[in-house]
């Protein structure tokens, strides 16, 4: 859904309500909408939201950012850890936080200040065609010009933004609605004609799913961010549980499983574990759950699960069949598809799972796991894997939440960091945006106060929105930072390295800043390290802190994300893949092992 309206007659406000300004009109919506915090950045055009706000400093918190991409990215974070729909205040508004929003599903409310309403189209000061520029990336957006219509049109971008797939909605104001004075009655709203978020699922298709399940020899689940954002994993659990068959994630999805469950056999795509990624070319049956079968899990989709037949179940309509066409679509909650599911799953006269595959299929995690420290690549210099380990090994997995920027580091934190609890690892996934991580770890510690929060973050995606330092110091948010700092733009510099002969590009950061000097500028603690043994006691010190503490963990420069499977590939081309039954050899080549595959050709029993 995405729309660009105005409000219809029956929309506008009852001329018998008490009157206020449209700016305390919006602060009144978001009170009756449960809102607690918003993050945002004062201008001109949005002065009188602000004026209001002054009146409403003890029952609304207002986080002052440094950058209004860090306000929609704090957003983001809150929203993600909290479940609740993130707001913002802004003048024009960063679009690539909205980009990054829309397409990882998260519910944010983005009011904007626009100039009054005489002199739209005037290109006056600081005027922006704010709706025409977002339309591509939220959900909903509209133009609010009457004061009385400020009410209604919060209530809808509520509803939207939280409602079927979330997303982001953008509520334009101009600045004599925001002036001017109305009526005020605030109405929630449960439903939009022509607007169905969440579709009742087709009773045969549900059937036809648990007959495949039950005959399936060689099942995959696939796991996506979408159990999480339907509150899903009691149901994914009892699927698993009643049927046996073993479990992958995608990047966003990866928390929705315990890290320790049984089934869980890792990540799947392109930096995924060995394991998923080869038997999603030998199983018999791909059951998608949430998940949008984007490249970066599939590879080349020519050959993603070339002998399965896929099961889809997917809220939004419009993922069925963009990239991947599944024998069952399934169009509706996560929640309540594989509840209905699961009931229909037989118990008796079912087909028991291949005895091969399931000896298989959970053993590859051991066998080839992402890095092994006996198998070091620089023994003499500080591993990322080694210290992310560490890291998640001495979090609280009940009272901790992990985001990450966008880049090596994000990858070698999804590998090494587990996770037993859903909402605890925040990422940018869809746009990779280079920046997120920071802001979001600021939003995500102000909506879960009690939990430690850790960003990990590299030295070039920090640079992005490091000013927010301030924010959290000022805010007096305790969030950790760990910089992994190769001096490069690490991701690219990987595949300079690999498919360009090393012509490395611009991808060398030679003037860093003395990180440990510019966090103590903003009132942080920190620390750098560049030896193995000092990784412990760095950790340490930093979980310990008090207050917000930055880590510089310098790497180097050469350091690779293994394995990988080369952009546009079949996911079983795996590059740098480590078995632990050879000696810790990287797998260079396709196929790669003693013997082949016991399921390479088997035809479906």
């Amino acid at each position: 859904m995405n729309t660009s309206q105005t409000l219809r007659p029956e929309e506008r406000r009852a001329a018998s309500d008490p009157s206020m300004t449209g700016s305390k009109a919006l602060i009144e919506s978001f009170l009756q909408e449960g809102v607690e915090t918003v993050f945002g950045y004062p201008g001109g055009a949005i002065i009188p939201v602000y004026d209001a706000l002054y009146d409403y400093r003890d029952r609304l918190r207002h986080i002052l950012v440094r950058h209004e991409q860090g306000a929609v990215h704090a957003a983001q974070g809150y929203a993600r850890v909290s479940g609740r729909v993130g707001v913002c205040l802004v003048t024009s508004g960063p679009v690539t936080g909205l980009a990054d929003a829309l397409m990882d599903s998260t519910p944010l409310v983005l009011v904007t200040g626009q100039v009054g309403s005489a002199l739209l189209g005037t290109d006056a000061f600081q005027e922006t065609n704010f709706i025409g520029i977002t339309q591509a990336v939220t959900k909903w957006n509209c133009q609010v010009k009457r004061t009385e219509d400020i009410p209604a049109a919060i209530a809808k971008a509520f509803y939207i933004a939280r409602s079927g797939r979330p997303g982001p909605v953008v509520v334009d104001i101009t600045k004599d609605a925001q002036c001017g004075t109305a009526p005020f009655r605030y109405e929630k709203i449960t439903s939009i004609r022509s607007y169905l978020p969440a579709p009742a699922p087709d009773a045969e298709r549900i059937a036809e799913a648990a007959r495949l399940i039950d005959q399936a020899r060689r099942p995959l689940v696939m796991v996506g961010q979408g159990v999480i954002l339907g509150n899903a994993e009691a149901e994914l659990r009892a699927l698993l549980d009643k049927s046996g068959m073993p479990a992958a994630s995608t990047l966003l999805g990866l928390s929705a499983l315990p890290t320790d469950h049984p089934q869980n056999v890792g990540m799947l795509g392109m930096h995924g574990n060995y394991g998923p990624n080869i038997k999603n070319q030998e199983c018999d049956l791909l059951v998608a759950v949430g998940m949008r079968f984007d490249d970066r899990v599939t590879g080349n989709p020519a050959h993603f699960g070339a002998n399965a037949k896929v099961i889809h179940l997917e809220i939004d309509p419009a993922e069925i069949g963009k990239i991947i066409d599944p024998a069952v679509p399934i169009v509706g909650d996560a929640k309540v598809v594989l509840g209905a599911i699961c009931d229909r799953l037989a118990k008796d006269g079912a087909a028991p799972i291949d005895q091969e595959w399931e000896k298989t299929v959970f053993s590859w995690r051991d066998r080839w796991p992402f890095y092994a420290a006996d198998f070091a690549d620089y023994p003499d210099k500080i591993a990322p894997e080694i210290v992310l380990s560490k890291l998640s090994d001495k979090l609280d997995p009940e009272a901790s939440i992990v985001t990450t920027e966008v880049g090596q580091h994000q990858m070698w934190a999804h590998q090494n960091i587990h996770r037993e609890h859903a909402r605890t690892f925040i990422s940018s996934g869809g746009l990779g945006t280079m920046g997120f991580g920071f802001p979001a770890a600021i939003g995500a510690q102000i909506g879960c106060p009690q939990d430690q929060v850790v960003c990990i973050a590299g030295d070039g995606s920090f640079q992005m929105n490091s000013q927010e330092m301030a924010t959290a110091a000022i805010n007096r948010v305790p969030l950790k930072v760990v910089i992994i700092d190769n001096r490069a733009l690490g991701m690219v510099h990987q595949w300079q390295s690999l498919f360009y002969d090393h012509r490395f590009s611009f991808t060398e950061l030679d003037a860093n800043p003395d990180f440990v000097k510019l966090a103590d500028a903003y009132g942080w603690q920190a620390m750098r390290i560049e030896h193995p043994d000092q990784v412990d006691e760095a950790l340490d010190t930093m979980l310990a802190s008090d207050g917000p503490f930055l880590l510089d963990v310098i790497i180097p420069t050469e350091q690779t994300v293994y394995p990988m499977v080369a952009p546009g590939a079949a996911l079983d081309d795996i590059i740098g893949a480590l078995d632990v039954t050879l000696g810790g050899v990287r797998v260079s080549e396709k196929g790669f092992g003693s013997t082949p595959s016991p399921f390479a050709n088997k035809e479906d029993e």
